[in-house]
Parts: C-alpha cells; structure tokens; sequence
C-alpha cells in the first residue's frame, strides 16, 4: 500500500537535494541511481498521479509473487505525467533510448 503522505515528504527531500546542487541535473541522476524504485508524482483530477521512472520490474515481480520485498525507494515531484515521462526516458540507460 502506497503512504501518499511518505512519498511527498520525499519528494521534498529530493527537491532540496538538488536545489542546493551546484549541479542539478547530475544530482537528479544520482538520485535516480541510488535508488532501486524511483516514482515521480504530479497533481491530477484524483489527487496524486504516479508514475514509475524506475523500478517497474521489481515492482512486477513483488505484484506477482504476492510477498514482501525489500528494496529502496524516494520519489520526485514534477509538474504533470509528460514531465514524469520524460524523466523516465532522460534517465534511462542509452540502450533503452536508442530501442525506443
């Protein structure tokens, strides 16, 4: 189950993060790095939208197995679903950008 109230507190966090990075899109990247599931989260008609930048696999595979896992995971503010895309391209490996 999903603690709204958890993953706007981390995104709060996030956002001072990089804020205060000289660089920030590198801070940005090491975000997402250090992380096994990264969520970006918007505003929407039905309060809070979700969208997986990272970690839809292991997400998938806790779904699947019905059991506890134990992985890490922060999210990150932005302002609507297209951003959240395409942070999820900007940030995925160069593999992945080419295939698409």
């Amino acid at each position: 189950m999903l603690d709204f109230d958890e993953l706007r507190e981390l995104a709060a966090d996030v956002r001072v993060f990089v804020d205060v990075a000289e660089d920030k899109a590198e801070a940005l990247r090491a975000v997402i790095a250090a992380y096994d599931v990264v969520l970006a989260i918007f505003p929407s008609e039905e309060g809070m939208g979700l969208h997986v930048v990272k970690g839809r696999e292991i997400l998938n595979k806790i779904t699947k197995s019905r059991t506890h896992a134990i992985y890490s995971h922060t999210a990150i503010a932005v302002p609507d679903l297209e951003h959240a895309e395409v942070l999820k391209y900007l940030t995925s490996p160069v593999e992945q950008r080419i295939a698409a």
